[in-house]
């Protein structure tokens, strides 16, 4: 499961503009992580809200397609907690309720930092089966 959503990852234009790493994936988890570079900032220098929503979208619908193959997102929704200020960002995301239609799943974004890691966003996404195409 781990390569396949790799290789997924690495068809993603943005995925690999921002870096985004997949870490492991499997039975409705994931974990992704995105280090720190300047162009990721926002104008104070912390993570971009943009990115923040993006990698909490990537981390959730990456979670649901273990479980039900390719999605694509319907709905979701991003809280930002604190300051994204890190030396890297990793988020973990995990499905909370399968179905047929819909699959309902959260994650937690977390950045790493010299003193350990600090939660700064939540999210939550609906993800639709689509067809592979």
């Amino acid at each position: 499961m781990l390569e396949r959503i790799r290789k997924v990852n690495e068809t993603g234009a943005f995925n690999r503009w921002a870096g985004i790493e997949v870490v492991s994936a499997g039975d409705g988890q994931v974990e992704l992580r995105l280090p720190w570079r300047d162009d990721l900032g926002q104008y104070a220098g912390y993570l971009h809200a943009a990115l923040i929503g993006g990698l909490i979208d990537t981390g959730c619908g990456f979670a649901a397609a273990t479980v039900a193959g390719p999605v694509l997102a319907s709905h979701f929704s991003v809280n930002c907690l604190a300051p994204a200020v890190g030396t890297a960002f990793v988020v973990k995301a995990r499905v909370v309720k399968p179905g047929r239609k819909q699959i309902f799943t959260a994650a937690e974004l977390h950045a790493e930092t010299a003193s350990g890691t600090k939660l700064v966003a939540t999210g939550e996404a609906i993800l639709v089966p689509v067809e592979a195409g």
